[in-house]
């Protein structure tokens, strides 16, 4: 990430729908050349076959090039599984525009770990699905884009699923 004068878009990824249709519309609608795309991904599990695991349980990994996050020998290191149509997204944004493609993956409740991401990179903005979550769920789970926009500083664009 030598090249600082691009702005850090960020995007929340869990390789669901809602987060494809959010990693789209950033694509589409936010990013431009000579930006960073920085794709967000929190992990529930953390795994300690690695020693250096142990650091990033709380600063999160290293900035994962998109060579690399697109190999599934290299995430598994980090217990995490990009979907293919998540990285054939990342890999055409890449190859279409002129931009950097990365990936830093957190460990823990991804309403505290999305708010440090936004803050330790740190993101010009954050874009984040909504996961449509019914009200009754919302309730109990509390909406981590709610969370989110209430609770960071950059601008926030959370992108709705349709059902």
């Amino acid at each position: 990430m030598e090249e600082s004068s691009g702005r850090k878009i960020g995007v929340a990824v869990d390789f669901s729908e809602c987060s494809k249709k959010a990693l789209n519309w950033a694509i589409d609608n936010v990013v431009r050349d000579g930006d960073n795309l920085i794709l967000i991904t929190v992990a529930h599990d953390m795994h300690y076959e690695e020693g250096e695991m142990q650091l990033w349980e709380t600063v999160g990994s290293p900035l994962i090039p998109l060579s690399e996050f697109s190999e599934a020998a290299v995430m598994k290191k980090y217990a995490v599984k990009p979907d293919a149509e998540t990285l054939d997204i990342a890999n055409t944004a890449a190859r279409t525009k002129s931009i950097t493609v990365v990936m830093k993956i957190y460990w823990g409740d991804p309403r505290e770990k999305i708010c440090e991401a936004v803050e330790h990179i740190p993101l010009s903005s954050l874009v984040i699905g909504n996961r449509g979550l019914g009200g009754l769920k919302r309730m109990i789970m509390g909406s981590v884009s709610n969370h989110v926009v209430n609770n960071v500083a950059c601008p926030v664009t959370v992108v709705k699923a349709h059902h």
